[in-house]
C-alpha cells in the first residue's frame, strides 16, 4: 500500500494508524461498561455499554481510529467481538484496507 495520498483522498488517509501484530493480543473487556480516557474519546459521552450492539460499535469505531498506541488496542479491544462487529464499522478507508491487510479475515466476515 502507497503513503502516497491519491486524488479523492482525505485527511485519513494520513493518519497513521495502528494495527496490532495478532488479533489474539486483543483481550479486552467482552461485555459492561467501558469508559474511554480523553486521548481516545474527547466528548461528554466517552462511556459504552458493550451489551449495546451500537454502543459498541461506536467505542471500536473510536478506538481503532483513535489509538496511538498498541495498548491502546489490547486495553479497549476483544478480537472475538471484532470480528463480530466488523461488518457494522465505519472507518476511515486507509484504516481498514491496513486492517484486512493484516488481518484477511476481517475481509472474509464482511
Amino acid at each position: 500500500m502507497s503513503d502516497v495520498a491519491q486524488p479523492g483522498d482525505t485527511y485519513g488517509w494520513m493518519i497513521s494508524y495502528v494495527v496490532p501484530e495478532s488479533l489474539d493480543l486483543l483481550q479486552g473487556p467482552t461485555a459492561g461498561a467501558v469508559e474511554l480516557p480523553t486521548r481516545l474519546d474527547w466528548t461528554t459521552n466517552n462511556r459504552y455499554d458493550l451489551g449495546n450492539r451500537d454502543e459498541a460499535i461506536g467505542l471500536y469505531n473510536r478506538v481503532i481510529s483513535e489509538a496511538s498506541t498498541q495498548a491502546d488496542l489490547t486495553e479497549f479491544l476483544n478480537g472475538d467481538v471484532l470480528l463480530a462487529l466488523w461488518p457494522q464499522l465505519h472507518l476511515p478507508r486507509r484504516c481498514t484496507a491496513l486492517w484486512v491487510e493484516a488481518f484477511p479475515e476481517l475481509a472474509a466476515g464482511s
